[in-house]
């Protein structure tokens, strides 16, 4: 069935962050008004209005309003896996229309409107290439698909014709990229490109799909962190692992009281996720450190991971952080990949906890989600209030050699890029066993996970750094 909903873009002139914020596109007679605007520059008091931008947006989301999104940073392909499995889906959504992606299954009205939005970019991006090949067009759309599934499952959970949904993103300067904002814009999503270093050089083609908005002159600006809103009434476990579309009701644009509720719980769902997504990072006392003895009790929410084989043997052992009340949990993708399924251990509990949901896992980072049916009490984590430092003291928990919850001290001992990722490496004994165990700093936040150990060296240990945790796990926190 084809898309009965088309897109109107720009049709009223935005001429403030203020004003993105405040607008809400109509929708009548199967036309949607919606927005896709460049701000250029950094006009006084840039970090304060982005903060302010956020809070707002936020506390919209939470009241059920509209779903927003800052976006720093689009992600890289993983790795062979995901660059296969996106491409794989691409296939199957050129075979029947349907995608059906890690974190979102597109069909039903959705899917119209998605492939009439997939189809119109590719469009757009053929005629700004000579000689476009299938295989270029397949890695393009695989690309659209792969940002769409790890970046926007939660603001897309509720869609429907008339949600308003707006998402602002830094420094969009690669053609790809900027395509892959004005797919959303297809999709019914207001976009602003905070182009404050430089504006993307494209052709003309390509830059009057969006509104051109003069802030200020370029400079470089350090933009806080997207903290999303917390609601105070947000209290309850959120799921926010597998968004499914409704089905298309019909022609008409009315659905049940069934699926009404349903898209309901969807919203409900992804928006208490994202207002939770940092509660894991909201820190205690600054800086009031805790004694190795503190520090060491909170091995109670440190796991050991048993992998098993298809026979069920244990192949190897791992370690994981709790990250979310709800039964998440972050570990290594290398302690993960390979298992048909995991026993985890915790503290202080008899029973063993057995699971297959590998909930989410990126290669390139080496991270992993996987989750337990249990409640958990998850650790907090950095927020960056200072940089990390050499010499800063940490301390290491995990199991390792499957020697269950061993806690050992050390310290920063200088900062890596291994196969373009930031690394701490860090001097706290760890061995075979440790990967996926936390690297704390002293007033008990997480900073790193451990990751790697070499094994000619003496305690030249590596973590996957508290930013990439954050970026990854966005969504689990509780």
């Amino acid at each position: 069935m084809g898309n009965e909903i088309t897109y109107r873009h720009n049709i009223m002139e935005i001429q403030s962050i203020e004003a993105f914020m405040s607008i809400k596109g109509g929708f009548s007679h199967s036309r949607r008004d919606v927005y896709f605007v460049r701000a250029i520059g950094v006009p006084l008091h840039f970090a304060e209005a982005v903060r302010e931008m956020d809070q707002k947006m936020g506390k919209e989301m939470a009241d059920g309003h509209i779903m927003y999104m800052r976006v720093k940073a689009l992600p890289n392909l993983a790795g062979v896996q995901d660059s296969s499995f996106y491409a794989s889906a691409y296939d199957a959504w050129r075979a029947d229309g349907t995608a059906a992606l890690r974190n979102v299954t597109v069909r039903g009205m959705f899917g119209d409107v998605f492939s009439c939005a997939i189809r119109q970019v590719v469009e757009i991006y053929a005629k700004t290439k000579n000689n476009i090949s299938d295989s270029i067009v397949r890695n393009f759309v695989s690309k659209v698909m792969y940002w769409f599934d790890v970046q926007m499952a939660g603001l897309v959970a509720g869609w429907n014709e008339r949600a308003v949904m707006k998402v602002v993103a830094e420094n969009v300067l690669k053609e790809q990229e900027y395509l892959f904002y004005y797919f959303l814009t297809l999709l019914g999503c207001d976009v602003l490109l905070l182009e404050y270093e430089r504006d993307m050089d494209a052709p003309e083609m390509l830059m009057t799909l969006s509104r051109k908005l003069v802030l200020g002159s370029f400079d470089t600006c350090a933009l806080p962190e997207y903290v999303p809103y917390v609601h105070e009434e947000n209290a309850v476990e959120s799921r926010p692992v597998r968004v499914v579309i409704p089905e298309r009701p019909g022609r008409r644009s009315v659905r049940t009281a069934e699926q009404k509720a349903d898209a309901g719980k969807a919203v409900e769902c992804a928006k208490k996720a994202a207002a939770k997504a940092n509660r894991l990072v909201s820190a205690p006392a600054a800086d009031v450190e805790k004694g190795f003895e503190e520090l060491a009790q909170l091995a109670s929410s440190i796991v050991m991971i048993s992998v098993h084989d298809h026979r069920g043997e244990i192949t190897s052992t791992g370690s994981g952080i709790m990250i979310g009340r709800g039964g998440y949990i972050l570990t290594n993708n290398h302690v993960a990949s390979g298992g048909r399924f995991y026993s985890v251990s915790i503290e202080d509990d008899e029973e063993t906890y057995q699971t297959d949901e590998v909930i989410k896992y990126n290669s390139a980072l080496d991270l992993a989600v996987i989750r337990i049916q249990r409640r958990l009490d998850p650790l907090p984590v950095y927020r960056g209030r200072k940089k990390l430092a050499r010499g800063q003291k940490v301390v290491a928990i995990g199991s390792p050699l499957g020697l269950f919850n061993s806690v050992s001290d050390g310290i920063i001992s200088g900062f890596r890029k291994i196969r373009d990722v930031d690394m701490i490496q860090f001097t706290a004994p760890i061995s075979p066993g440790s990967s996926g165990g936390a690297v704390l700093n002293m007033q008990g936040e997480v900073i790193g996970i451990s990751t790697a150990g070499i094994d000619n060296g003496q305690n030249i240990n590596l973590a996957v750094g508290y930013e990439n945790i954050l970026m990854f796990a966005n969504g689990f926190f509780s």
